[in-house]
């Protein structure tokens, strides 16, 4: 019996590598140090934000950048503010579009947030504050919200009658 060799599908060739991870930018305010450094009891509003964004930047590379963004306010005076955009660069090879859209929205950002997080945790630290430890995100999640809402989004707009 003989044996025939099957040429690879392009899937069973798909291929994801991490070329660089890197903070492209950061920022750190104490707006109203020190005088935020006297209050007794230390219970801050925390406000977390986080956006994420990808690019195509040729020859199957792709950039995607998460920024987080942490406010903390005491008595409705900001005490700090901490802004860190951690960065990417993947290599994705052989993946069909909707794949490579689940991993520039779910799967590269759930590999830049330990990062992130723990420039956000040391940022802060080095601040003079309790240190903040973001808590896990399933980024899976929040990316099948997101094709979700832009469906229903598109959907409306469809709907309407442009003048």
């Amino acid at each position: 019996m003989s044996q025939e060799k099957v040429a690879p599908t392009a899937e069973q060739n798909a291929q994801m590598h991490i070329q660089r991870l890197y903070i492209k930018d950061m920022s750190f305010e104490a707006p109203n140090s020190p005088e935020v450094f006297q209050v007794q009891n230390w219970q801050p509003q925390i406000e977390v934000q986080l956006n994420t964004q990808a690019k195509p930047l040729g020859d199957n590379l792709h950039e995607v950048v998460m920024t987080i963004t942490v406010t903390a306010k005491l008595n409705d005076k900001v005490a700090y503010i901490v802004e860190v955009a951690q960065a990417g660069i993947f290599a994705v090879i052989n993946f069909p579009e909707d794949q490579v859209q689940y991993l520039m929205g779910a799967y590269c950002p759930a590999i830049l947030f330990p990062y992130a997080r723990q420039v956000v945790a040391e940022a802060i630290m080095n601040g003079g504050f309790p240190t903040l430890h973001l808590a896990p995100m399933n980024f899976e999640a929040l990316h099948a919200q997101q094709m979700m809402q832009q469906q229903k989004d598109s959907a409306e707009n469809e709907g309407m009658i442009q003048l």
